[in-house]
Parts: C-alpha cells; sequence; structure tokens
C-alpha cells in the first residue's frame, strides 16, 4: 500500500471485499474522488434523444398499454398497478396483490433504469424490459388472462386499438400481436431514466453531494458494498448468492435455481440497482427489509459477514439517498383517455 501521507489522512479503515481478501485503504478529505470511476458515466434523460415518428407512435402506444387495466383478466390491474410511474416504479408492498386478491411470490422490483439491467425478474428469467412486460399479464396470480391468444382477441374488440397498433407497427400483418404489446411497452419504459444529484458529482460537480453524503460513498466502497453495486446503476449487473457469508434466513425461495435447476445458482438472484432506493422500499426480493438501515445491517450480516456500526449505517443511508433521481414528468404521466372510452 502506498506510503499514507501524515498530514491528510483521517483513518484506516480494513474491509472484507469479496474474491480479493483484506483491503486497507486510507481515507482522507476528498478521498471519494478516487472511487468515482467505480460508477461510470452519469445517467441521462432520455426525453431528449432523438426518436422517429414510428417510435414516438410506439412509445405512446407503450403508455397506455403500461396503464391500461383492461390487460388484465377483470379489468383491475395494470403495469402500473405494481410497478407506479408516480412512487418510483414501485407499489410500496412486500409482495403485490394479483388477480382475486393473490399475494405475488415476490416483491415487485422497480421498473426505473430496468432496461439497463443485465436481465429482468429477481431470476433473470426475462432478457429484457419487452420480455418481461409479457410475463405477468399471462400470469395465474397477476394479471391472469388466460392466454396471449386472448389478449389479442381483447385488444382487437376494444375500439381505438387497432388503429393505434396499425400506426405503431405498420409492417406487421395482423398489427395486433402479443409480442407488439411487449414491444410497445418496452419501448415506453426505455424512457425511465432517472439521473439526480450522484450524476451531477460523476459529471465533476463536486456540491452536488454534501460531506456526510460524500463519507458515506467513501465507506460504501471500502467496506465492500461496491463488490456488487458498481456501475452506473450502482448495481443491476450481474447475479449475486444472497447469503454468501450468513445463510439467508428465507430459504424458500432459492432464486435461479428454482429457474434453471442447476445447483451453482442456488439462492443465487440479481443484484438490484440501488438507484432510488430510498424511495422504494421494503427491500429484497422477499420484501424482509422494511427501512433502509434495516437492509443495509441485513447486507453487512449476510454478504459481507460484518456488523456495520450504526454511525457507518447513517452515513451510508445519507449516501444512498444522494441516488433518488427524478423521472420526467412528461414520462412518468399517464394517457389522460383509453382507446374505446
Amino acid at each position: 500500500m502506498e506510503t499514507m501521507r501524515k498530514t491528510d489522512w483521517k483513518t484506516l479503515v480494513c474491509a472484507l471485499v469479496l474474491g480479493t481478501g483484506l483491503m486497507c485503504i486510507a481515507l482522507a478529505e476528498g478521498e471519494y474522488k478516487e472511487f468515482l470511476p467505480l460508477f461510470g458515466q452519469p445517467l441521462q434523460s432520455a426525453v431528449k434523444v432523438p426518436r422517429s415518428a414510428l417510435e414516438t407512435l410506439r412509445v405512446e402506444l407503450g403508455r397506455t398499454l403500461y396503464h391500461e387495466k383492461r390487460l388484465s383478466r377483470d379489468n383491475s390491474i395494470s403495469c402500473n398497478t405494481c410497478h407506479d410511474t408516480q412512487a418510483y416504479g414501485v407499489d410500496g408492498k412486500q409482495f403485490s396483490v394479483g388477480f382475486h386478491n393473490h399475494l405475488t411470490s415476490r416483491n415487485s422490483p422497480t421498473s426505473f433504469n430496468a432496461f439497463m439491467h443485465i436481465a429482468q425478474f429477481w431470476d433473470g428469467r426475462a432478457p429484457t424490459v419487452e420480455e418481461q412486460a409479457k410475463g405477468p399479464i399471462l400470469a395465474a396470480g397477476e394479471m391472469a388472462m388466460p392466454s396471449a391468444e386472448a389478449v389479442v382477441k381483447k385488444l382487437n374488440g376494444i375500439d381505438g386499438y387497432p388503429e393505434l397498433f396499425a400506426a405503431a407497427f405498420p409492417n406487421s400483418k395482423p398489427p395486433i400481436t402479443y409480442d407488439n404489446v411487449g414491444t410497445a411497452i418496452g419501448t415506453y419504459e426505455r424512457l425511465f431514466v432517472t439521473p439526480g444529484r450522484f450524476d451531477r458529482l460523476l459529471a465533476g460537480h463536486e456540491d452536488a453531494l454534501n460531506a456526510q453524503e460524500k463519507r458515506g460513498l467513501t465507506k460504501f466502497v471500502t467496506q465492500g458494498c461496491t463488490t456488487c453495486h458498481s456501475g452506473t446503476l450502482v448495481g443491476g449487473t450481474l447475479y449475486q448468492k444472497l447469503g454468501l457469508v450468513k445463510p439467508w434466513l428465507n430459504q424458500k425461495d432459492q432464486g435461479r435455481y428454482d429457474l434453471t435447476k442447476n445447483e451453482a445458482d442456488r439462492m443465487f438472484f440479481k443484484v438490484p440497482s440501488l438507484r432510488n432506493i430510498a424511495k422504494t422500499s421494503p427491500y429484497f426480493h422477499d420484501g424482509s427489509a422494511s427501512t433502509l438501515e434495516e437492509a443495509i445491517a441485513m447486507m453487512g450480516r449476510h454478504q459481507l459477514g460484518m456488523e456495520i456500526s450504526k454511525q457507518d449505517i447513517t452515513d451510508i443511508k445519507a449516501f444512498l439517498g444522494s441516488l433518488t433521481g427524478e423521472l420526467d414528468p412528461s414520462v412518468a404521466v399517464s394517457p389522460e383517455s383509453f382507446p374505446g372510452e
């Protein structure tokens, strides 16, 4: 390790970093700047990205479908019900309520920034948001439509949708297909980008975060959190075993193993992005932590094998608060009216 200058260091932190052993880092004023490359480039709003006229038509069709409750069997549930664009892409519940008051088996993750993840769902069973959008509509305990054919028939029977699909998918014969439903919703969701103060810091504006938030950023890195939560999204780019050091209490859900039946995937889940994490409680696939403080402590215990101090939890929480961004109001707003109404 580099020789530390006696005049500018405050303390020496030794952190267990997964896969690399014990790492000691000198914490100094401004030390956080050395860690910023771990987070890549700042997020930028997708609203002003140039789009063709056809893409704009698909965005608006996708917006309508995202908020369309008639995509569910009893006309009561939309994508927005569980992934509310006015509530950071979540519903704030441990488990969402689906058709006939059925409780889903996993906490609904945020739809914000999701299209940039390695895959979709906690177990990664859908590669894109376009594919993900088609899942809940047919899930028996969620929107509960009986089949893709039933969805197509229902949309064809609603005045206005045939014309909207024909305009958005002019080369598709017929225009209304289940794949086109997923494509339209996914096109809309690709606008769900939420830049915030942390991105101003990444862009070189040192005053974007206060002293405690910068201190929390440094602790977030040196205590090993960036082993999984790094990159522009501060996570969302890999799968990791939950309970890596200390077994997770809830063993009923085995994560990717339940999907792949590969023993190496047992208790592996997609690492969530921490963007907007202060606004998306409860936490984890099982919603087992109701507060951010509790979630930080649990991660230290189960993933890093350490008890994070109360002061460090407070500072890390402050940093995580700086990851709260904003979705452009023009994206978050739902349609004023729906076809056939």
